[in-house]
Formats: structure tokens, sequence, C-alpha cells
């Protein structure tokens, strides 16, 4: 199949019909960043926020130098919840290591759960240790699913530690959080890691016991 050239790219994405335009963005995957990045800016205040999200993903994916400033300016001002979170994930896939203050102070300073959500996700993917205080703290959320980001995160940014602040939920109720927590203790190398991991590989749901005899695996191969 042929890939449509920038002209038609564009002309497209003015069509009345979403689809189109939703089409027309898809494609853009085939385009270098450089010149898919004024296609992609034409459609970020579009009526539809389904075409918007897809505008701001690609904006992580296309890294340019525009991509971040951008990507900031939408994460602070736009009043979309879930626009301001797909922004704070964006940030993550576009992995530039000034995105860490805006995302800690965004964490900080949204009402949202899933904008904070996302910014937790990001700060993870992005490896710096500038967030784990906010990452400890959001251990202490009473949002499950802000229990589990902060884990992961702090798994990511290998926060040693913080292997005894995490090993409460050990005990969760949630198997989605203690799957997380075996996920990270495979990321942060320590006697008390190994040992809650062996025992987390007796769990009773499957997908935790997996994730533990994975960790057990990647920590023994890494010594």
């Amino acid at each position: 199949m042929a890939v449509p050239s920038l002209q038609e790219i564009s002309t497209q994405l003015e069509s009345s019909n979403l689809r189109d335009r939703m089409v027309a963005l898809a494609s853009l995957r085939h385009i270098a960043a450089e010149d898919a990045l004024p296609l992609i800016k034409k459609v970020l205040d579009d009526e539809s926020l389904q075409l918007r999200s897809m505008a701001i993903f690609a904006l992580g994916v296309k890294q340019t130098e525009e991509s971040y400033p951008i990507l900031v300016r939408i994460l602070e001002t736009d009043p979309d919840y879930g626009i301001r979170a797909d922004a704070a994930g964006a940030l993550g896939y576009l992995g530039d290591i000034r995105a860490v203050e805006p995302l800690m102070r965004i964490f900080y300073e949204d009402t949202d759960w899933l904008v904070r959500f996302s910014a937790a996700v990001s700060l993870g993917n992005l490896k710096d240790s500038r967030a784990r205080e906010i990452l400890r703290k959001a251990l202490d959320s009473e949002e499950v699913i802000l229990q589990q980001a902060a884990i992961a995160a702090l798994g990511e940014i290998k926060d040693i530690e913080s292997v005894d602040l995490i090993l409460r939920f050990a005990q969760s109720d949630d198997w989605l959080v203690r799957q997380r927590l075996a996920e990270a203790l495979g990321h942060l190398p320590s006697p008390k890691s190994i040992s809650a991991l062996k025992y987390m590989e007796k769990d009773s749901h499957n997908h935790v016991a997996e994730a533990a005899r994975i960790s057990l695996k990647r920590l023994e191969e890494a010594g």
C-alpha cells in the first residue's frame, strides 16, 4: 500500500469526517518526525477529544525540538483531564529528562487521579531519582491505582531504599498491587527483595506468582 504524500495527509486532516482525519493522522507513523510535526499540530485543538489524544501520543513518539514544550503546555493548561493525562503519558514516551520537574509538579498540583497516575508512570519511564520522594508519598494514596503506579515507578528508577516501604503491599488484597510489587522487586536487588519474592512465588494468583518467578530469575542473573 502506497504511503500518502504530505499534501494528501494535510488535506485529509482538514476533512469534516472524523474517520478521515483519524486515518490521516495514523498514516503519519510512516513520516519522519520533522515532516510530521506541522501536520500533528493541525489537529492538536481538534473538536474531537479522541483525535486530540491521538495527536498528543504522536508528539511523544515523533521526537522533535518542539514536542517537549508543546506537551508541557498541554499538561499545564488544558482544561480536559483526559488530555492532560495523555500529555503526561506522552512525556514519558518522549524520554526528555526535562519533563521530570513538570511531571512532579503536576503530580502535586493536579486534582484528577488519572493525570497523577499518568505522571507517576512517566516518572518511572524517565528513570530519574529526583522523583523518588513524590513516588514514595504516592504509596500512601487512597487511590489503589496510584499505589500501583508508584510501586512500579520506584522499581523503574531502582530506588533500593524504598524496598522497606513497598514490602507492606505483599499482603494487599488487590492482586494487581501484588503483581506490581513482584515486578518492581526484580529491579531492586537486596536480601529482602529475594526473601519477599520467594514468598510471593507461592501467591494464590498465577500472575503474581509468575511475576515473582521472573523477578527472582532476573536478580539471580544480575548476580
